[in-house]
């Protein structure tokens, strides 16, 4: 261990479990239960520690092993003992070192943000029908994607175009580490193939705009009820004949920043507003957030990029069975199965390339 490791294991190890039992006495206290603000801070604090004490714990097992098998090396009279000590040993090393470089990171986190939930927008660009279609599949490979992961995918607002596509459609994912590995599709996504419309069999380009936001909750950002118009309006779209019939839509403008968030696929008026007013205190908080990194860009560019939504950041090319990743400038192929939402490989290559341009400074 080196000794900035050894001062946080040996020093903040019996903190952080304190703190932990705290919290957890906390989430069982009848008086925190009842006060839904406090519960959700409380919640969100136990979560946030909950890695990092399992790790902690790990490695002071795996630390234990290695001072017993050590032991037996120096004190064992049995050669084939020693031997199967030894070959132990160098596993538990190399064990340790994994452990130890993820608890650095739960401690040291490159971005806080990383862990929370993510909520993606999807919106067609330039190319009509054929552009809402590739939306409708960004979409499908998301939520394919969501699968392997055990996350939950959770639609808040819609708007297609009856023939599959979506002009717009925006949800959240919920699921550890959901912002952090899908903060990168954030762009535009430039499709070229043959849509099935054409009879001539031309390659036409299109694109999607991606957005991804962390999940902010009220314990992350507040907004002052003053700050908002709320209007309701009917809904449209699927849901029966009652969509179209009563106010149960709503659309909630920012008044600061004229920033406007509408919300339809909900069940009822009341569960519209609280998927809107997620939405609007997420892209509240990327704002910030945005602002933050703009002052922090000043003085260097990412190779990954800004993620703003005017930077092309992907070409997915059907005629040629490859997708391009233009920051990293990196091909894959089988367009098919990526499309089918294995995008792991492409999502460790952009970490990889991200953490790499960080240790440069």
């Amino acid at each position: 261990m080196t000794e900035l490791f050894l001062y946080i294991f040996y020093h903040m190890y019996e903190k952080i479990l304190t703190q932990f039992a705290e919290l957890e006495q906390q989430l069982s206290d009848q008086a925190v239960v009842s006060d839904l603000k406090k519960l959700q801070e409380v919640s969100k604090k136990h979560s946030d520690l909950k890695d990092i004490v399992q790790l902690i714990k790990e490695l002071e097992k795996i630390e234990n092993d290695l001072n017993q098998n050590k032991e037996m090396i120096a004190n064992e009279t049995e050669p084939e003992l020693v031997a199967m000590a030894k070959a132990e040993l160098e596993e538990l090393e190399v064990n340790a070192q994994k452990t130890r470089q993820a608890l650095d990171e739960e401690l040291n986190p490159a971005d806080p943000l990383d862990k929370k939930n993510a909520i993606l927008e999807i919106r067609a660009g330039t190319g009509g029908d054929e552009s809402a279609l590739f939306a409708a599949d960004l979409f499908r490979m998301y939520s394919k994607y969501a699968e392997t992961q055990n996350w939950k995918i959770e639609v808040v607002s819609s708007s297609n175009i009856g023939i599959g596509g979506y002009k717009e459609i925006i949800f959240f994912v919920h699921g550890k580490n959901a912002y952090g590995n899908l903060k990168y599709e954030a762009g535009i996504h430039r499709v070229q193939r043959v849509p099935e419309t054409e009879k001539a069999g031309r390659i036409h380009t299109s694109a999607a705009t991606v957005v991804v936001l962390p999940e902010a909750e009220e314990v992350d950002l507040q907004i002052n009820l003053s700050d908002l118009r709320i209007d309701t309006f009917c809904s449209s779209g699927p849901g029966g004949q009652s969509v179209n019939t009563t106010y149960s839509a709503i659309r909630i403008t920012h008044l600061p920043t004229g920033m406007i968030v509408s919300c339809q696929d909900q069940k009822s008026q009341h569960q519209n507003k609280d998927k809107a007013m997620q939405v609007l205190r997420s892209r509240l908080l990327q704002r910030q957030e945005d602002e933050r990194h703009a002052t922090a860009s000043a003085q260097r560019k990412e190779m990954i990029g800004t993620g703003d939504r005017s930077e092309k950041i992907r070409t997915y090319n059907f005629p040629q069975d490859r997708i391009t990743d233009h920051r990293i400038k990196t091909n894959w192929h089988s367009i098919d199965r990526i499309m089918n939402g294995e995008i792991n490989e492409i999502i460790n290559a952009l970490k990889t390339a991200a953490k790499a341009e960080r240790q440069k400074d």
